[in-house]
């Protein structure tokens, strides 16, 4: 086997020296044609080159628009596919919650509607007994009053005596031995 030659850098560089001589020679040669050519071919290759930018600039804007208008559809249907999947994870997860809930013991939401029907009936049943009451009493004042304080202190606890033929001795032992005398 024979050994490649070592490597010779200036070998290299004297390559790379002639090989730009020889472009910066097609250059020059290139332009002493045009100017001996004269301006007209000259304008012809501005027109040729005119035109396929033209051209060119046509074809990509076009294609730049069919990819725009792909890329707009494609984010409004994944768009849509996320808000249709959001809204049904969200309903699934809701319905999970109450369902939870309702296993709890906690009321569901027709309960507490109609927990807010009785409550606002019994308020207004309250209302117009306490109106009743206030009427009774309006009536009361109107017809006979007691005269002194002391009368009506003892017309009250007279009302709220015990009954008749039960003495408090009595009703004492019934509570302790668990019986109710009568």
């Amino acid at each position: 086997m024979t050994k490649p030659p070592p490597f010779d850098p200036m070998h290299l560089t004297d390559a790379m020296r002639e090989s730009a001589q020889q472009i910066w020679l097609a250059g020059v040669g290139a332009f002493s044609k045009a100017q001996q050519e004269g301006g007209k071919v000259f304008e012809n290759l501005v027109n040729d080159g005119l035109s396929i930018q033209r051209k060119t600039q046509a074809v990509a804007e076009e294609k730049w628009s069919q990819a725009t208008q792909r890329m707009s559809d494609m984010a409004e249907q994944i768009s849509n596919k996320t808000v249709t999947s959001v809204d049904r994870l969200e309903t699934i997860f809701e319905d999970r919650v109450i369902k939870a809930l309702i296993r709890q013991g906690y009321p569901t939401p027709q309960d507490w509607l109609a927990l807010q029907h009785r409550v606002r009936a019994l308020e207004e049943a309250l209302m117009g007994a306490s109106r009743a009451a206030a009427a009774g009493k309006a009536a009361a004042r109107s017809g006979s009053t007691p005269a002194t304080p002391a009368a009506a202190k003892k017309t009250r606890k007279a009302s709220t005596a015990p009954a008749a033929g039960k003495s408090q001795t009595a009703r004492a032992s019934a509570r302790s031995t668990g019986r109710s005398k009568t």
